[in-house]
């Protein structure tokens, strides 16, 4: 494996404002980034992706690969929580294990941002569409993981703090996907002319606002990993190993498809994360017998970091080996 590019992506701006977040937590320093601004640069990251998104899909336009890709999003975000559910049993209750299951299945839009900056980085192109794929993975993961909590415990408490229709809203209208697709729809009637008036806000000033977002999340991780460690290396080891095998899964299927470089590594950065925004606020709702001091720390303080750190660049080494 080519390890400069592990660690030019290392030394990259972004994942070492991550890191530096982190460090302020370990020294106890008082750094830290107020809600709302945190809640911004949220909103400001699912905008630039979406409209990203439909810009590109209004140049390309859609294609029958384009349609594909886009089921095989759909299949792997209702494929990952059958398998990660299987793996967590051995050591969790159904609650956990389903609600764990289901954010393994969904997507991180900052990993997914973090890949599309690596790209940029090493000059490498991918198309926009990919921001449709990963909008339509959040809510069948939500519904599979429900159904498997339902399907696996004896009592109907799963519907306790939210109604079967409230959940199912969440699941398909939460915030994040209505700005996410509304941002890609709106990229797209656009055209050029909304490409040109946001060059700007969407383009020249993306990483520096993936920066500070990353910090945001060193600090939120660092603050939480206590949690994760009182649980045992199991978790740990999955929330490493079940990535890698969604990642090899989506590089496989990357080169069925016949994607491009640059489209295989954002299929498999989909596959390969997992979702601390959509997914938690869902199954705090639906199952709130599911330990959210589990569920967080382990998809941001140990999945979210070794893909943006290890994850990408190795996936991008294999995939440029297998794609020649």
């Amino acid at each position: 494996m080519n390890l400069s590019s592990v660690l030019d992506n290392f030394l990259s701006a972004p994942v070492l404002f991550f890191f530096l977040g982190l460090f302020a937590v370990l020294v106890k320093s008082d750094l830290e980034v107020p809600p709302a601004i945190a809640k911004y640069f949220s909103l400001y990251l699912l905008f630039d992706i979406g409209i990203k998104g439909g810009e590109e899909l209004f140049h390309s336009g859609f294609t029958p690969q384009i349609i594909w890709i886009i089921v095989a999003c759909i299949c792997m975000s209702v494929f990952v929580p059958f398998l990660a559910y299987r793996i967590l049993r051995v050591k969790l209750d159904p609650y956990n294990a389903g609600a764990i299951a289901a954010t393994y299945g969904s997507v991180s839009a900052v990993t997914f941002a973090t890949a599309q900056a690596y790209l940029a980085t090493q000059q490498i192109p991918a198309g926009g569409y990919m921001v449709a794929g990963m909008a339509l993975m959040e809510s069948p993961a939500i519904i599979v993981g429900l159904f498997l909590i339902r399907a696996n415990t004896k009592d109907d408490g799963v519907d306790e703090g939210g109604s079967t229709l409230g959940v199912l809203k969440e699941a398909f209208f939460n915030g994040s996907i209505i700005l996410l697709l509304g941002s890609l729809v709106i990229g797209y009637l656009a055209g050029d002319k909304g490409e040109s008036d946001l060059h700007f806000f969407v383009k020249d000033i993306f990483k520096g606002m993936l920066c500070l977002y990353l910090l945001d999340m060193g600090l939120v991780a660092g603050s939480r990993m206590g949690a994760l460690k009182k649980s045992g290396m199991f978790l740990i080891l999955f929330g490493i190993l079940l990535p890698i095998f969604n990642g090899a899964l989506g590089i496989g299927i990357s080169y069925l498809l016949g994607l491009s470089e640059g489209d295989a590594l954002l299929f498999t950065i989909l596959c390969a994360s997992a979702s601390y925004i959509a997914v938690p606020a869902a199954m705090r709702m639906a199952v709130p017998q599911a330990n959210m001091s589990l569920l967080l720390p382990l998809a941001l303080g140990v999945t979210f970091p070794f893909n943006i750190v290890i994850g990408i660049p190795t996936y991008m080494v294999i995939i440029q080996y297998l794609f020649k």
